[in-house]
């Protein structure tokens, strides 16, 4: 296989090596690294015996993002204030907003499904990001994770259950979520709460992740009257000038890139139901903005 050949085999396959990263750690970073060290792997090992690299390649993500999952949980470090994965851009191309296979893909990288999975052991979440987000079959599952198919069976099972019983439900239509998103930064920026109660649910959450190195409320924030004073406060309080909004699709969503001087300060994301607000998450984290302002 020439080099051209080893290469083009490899940039095939990314989107997908990189979608089962960072569904496994939920950082793109991270996910990155995992992906980089697959390729070097690929360009550098014996591939004689290779059929499928496909299946190989993403055999040899899998395994290295649960010994990086590993080592994190292992270092045990203490994050300031609440957690929320690193916003991930998606794109689902031509695929119709209303089809099964967006919803599961949207569903897989949501925020929401990604907070409940950093419960999971390692073993779990490799289990359900390729049974439910990629839809391998058990067998392949068990030759990837060097396990039996019984035991990545149990496995799923417990993933699944453990996922489906802490997940909230949320719709996942794009225009609706974009609309009220428009509504929700439109009565923030104009300091009407009225405005802005009657869009949030009664018992809204607001999660505020900033890993303490920005300000954002350190824990999380319930029901509407306190979630709506809140924003409003930070709003005059934060962007009185120069503040611009982007919309681009994360984690399967619409989302609002904040920007400050034209620099990325936040990402606001809405979760929607019943149509009301049902979840306001913001990422005020500088570290895990910084794919978006490369992307800039």
């Amino acid at each position: 296989m020439s080099t051209d050949t080893v290469t083009d085999a490899f940039e095939e396959h990314r989107p997908v090596l990189q979608g089962v990263a960072y569904r496994m750690l939920g950082r793109v970073a991270d996910a990155e690294d995992v992906v980089q060290e697959a390729w070097l792997r690929w360009a550098g090992g014996d591939r004689s015996d290779v059929r499928e690299p496909r299946a190989y390649l993403v055999r040899v993500t899998t395994r290295l993002a649960v010994d990086r999952l590993r080592q994190i949980k292992a270092r045990g470090e203490t994050y300031v204030g609440p957690w929320l994965p690193e916003p991930y851009a998606t794109d689902f191309g031509d695929t119709a907003p209303d089809t099964a296979e967006q919803a599961v893909l949207a569903d897989s990288v949501s925020l929401a499904v990604l907070v409940v999975m950093e419960s999971l052991s390692p073993l779990e979440r490799a289990v359900f990001v390729l049974r439910e987000a990629f839809g391998y079959p058990y067998a392949d599952i068990a030759a990837m994770l060097d396990r039996g198919e019984p035991a990545v069976r149990q496995l799923a099972t417990r993933a699944r259950k453990h996922v489906e019983d802490r997940r909230p439900r949320y719709d996942v239509d794009p225009a609706r979520r974009r609309e009220l998103t428009e509504r929700f930064l439109a009565a923030a920026g104009g300091g009407d709460l009225e405005k802005l109660l009657e869009l949030l649910a009664p018992d809204v959450r607001l999660v505020s992740d900033s890993g303490g190195k920005v300000s954002a409320a350190l824990r999380v924030l319930e029901t509407a009257d306190k979630v709506g004073r809140f924003v409003l406060g930070v709003t005059r309080k934060s962007f009185q000038e120069d503040l611009s909004a982007r919309f681009l699709e994360l984690n399967g969503g619409p989302a609002a890139l904040l920007l400050v001087g034209g620099t990325p300060d936040s990402v606001v994301q809405l979760e929607v139901a019943d149509g009301r607000v049902q979840a306001v998450y913001v990422i005020r984290n500088p570290d895990k903005l910084r794919s978006l302002a490369a992307d800039r």
